[in-house]
């Protein structure tokens, strides 16, 4: 009897998850030679999101409906949904949570709602999302912490909305430094055109970059219009534009610079563009030519980034920075590179440092001379140069040649302790 009972609510569970919601339609299609369930509302009537979708649903549109909001958990059972279309609702509000559990969801579409913000958080529940859709709607700002959560998102419409200003950290996303980016850069398509947007670098940057050859970013439209402030009828941007913003351009103090071990080295450099640009100091590679084992005993991790010791900026447009290097070792010497950034693009300059110090040179060969003696040894006691005053020792010669640097072609004694030895040789 209660196996009976099991069996019917098993039945009845499984015909739930393959049944079709009231007032939606329900289509099996194929991809290749799996099945895929395709699911569509658009009634009037429906007036909320509706529990009874299938559970093997690979793609949902729900379209033209006076629905108003997503609750949370919405969509929690479709773990196989990879399209979901909400589009031309009536949707004003989106729980961050909606999304909860959509981790082979590849394109969200919300178009035509009367969205005024989305949770842009959510989208860590949509790990392999691509394509977002948010065209027709009423945002009115992009915050900066979007890029968070917009690095997998090839295909981004945000086009008739009413934003005004881009954030400076969705170009760094979109156009990002060499070095920066891990594996290679996927192409992204962006809608960005009919938006009351201020005309300021941002806007002029990102017109630029897309334009040039090679850009892995595609504007949809690439003629923006902006304006000079919100007061102000909107304008084509245009080329011309465009020079508001310059490229840094960086000069160093010297580009090489030799110094003695133990003293202080102040490296300096110079940087102009528009907007006003950013120093960084880096020291990138160091020198183990004289001095490798000194350095493999204090080696580091490079490139490294160092700390400026003295960064202004006198006016717009200007600044300058400087670090200090107290006490020079070997460790020091190498290379640095003044980096300078703005929202133009990037541009560095090299400095090479030496740090000179004592060396050990190679000791002279050692040569034996034979002082002999006119006379037998018995009528005369042989001279022992150790023995006269202010005349050096075989040891002291041997220190001597060690302190002493001789050139290939200089490799003798000094003059006078030639002249003493031979004045010896005469007796």
């Amino acid at each position: 009897m209660h196996l009976l009972v099991l069996f019917h609510i098993l039945q009845s569970l499984l015909l739930a998850a393959h049944s079709c919601p009231s007032l939606c339609s329900c289509h099996d299609g194929k991809s290749g030679i799996a099945e895929l369930r395709l699911v569509q509302c658009s009634d009037p009537g429906i007036t909320a999101v509706p529990i009874s979708v299938p559970a093997d649903t690979v793609k949902l549109r729900l379209e033209k409906t006076p629905i108003s909001k997503v609750s949370r958990a919405a969509f929690y059972n479709l773990s196989e949904l990879r399209f979901l279309w909400l589009t031309y609702n009536s949707i004003t509000l989106i729980h961050p949570s909606s999304f909860v559990n959509l981790k082979a969801l590849r394109e969200l579409r919300l178009d035509g709602n009367l969205l005024t913000s989305f949770p842009w958080e959510g989208l860590r529940d949509m790990p392999r999302l691509q394509t977002l859709g948010l065209h027709n709607n009423r945002l009115s700002s992009l915050p900066a912490h979007a890029a968070l959560f917009l690095p997998n998102i090839t295909y981004l419409d945000l086009s008739s909305n009413r934003l005004t200003i881009l954030p400076a950290e969705l170009l760094d996303l979109w156009f990002p430094l060499p070095g920066q980016s891990e594996g290679q850069v996927e192409r992204r398509i962006l809608g960005l055109h009919d938006n009351p947007w201020l005309c300021d670098c941002q806007i002029s940057m990102l017109m630029s970059l897309s334009m040039t050859l090679g850009s892995t970013v595609v504007l949809m439209d690439q003629l923006l219009m902006c304006s000079k402030s919100l007061s102000q009828s909107e304008l084509l941007q245009t080329q011309a534009e465009l020079s508001r913003c310059m490229r840094p351009s960086v000069q160093p103090a010297a580009t090489r610079v030799i110094s003695p071990m133990g003293s202080n080295v102040i490296l300096r450099c110079d940087a102009t563009g528009y907007p006003t640009p950013t120093l960084t100091w880096i020291k990138t590679s160091t020198y183990t030519n004289c001095c490798q084992q000194d350095n493999l005993d204090n080696s580091e991790q490079l490139p490294r980034i160092l700390e400026s010791f003295m960064q202004e900026s006198p006016r717009v447009g200007v600044r300058w920075s400087i670090i200090s290097l107290n006490g020079l070792s070997y460790k020091d010497a190498g290379e640095y590179r003044c980096q300078a950034r703005n929202m133009a693009g990037i541009s560095e300059a090299l400095i090479k440092l030496k740090v000179m110090g004592i060396t050990k040179l190679p000791h002279l060969p050692k040569k034996s001379r034979k002082i002999s003696s006119k006379s037998p040894s018995k009528y005369r006691k042989p001279y022992q140069i150790s023995a006269i005053t202010n005349v050096p020792s075989v040891k002291d010669n041997q220190i001597l040649s060690s302190i002493t640097p001789f050139s290939s072609n200089q490799a003798k004694k000094p003059q006078s302790l030639v002249t003493f030895l031979e004045h010896v040789r005469k007796y």
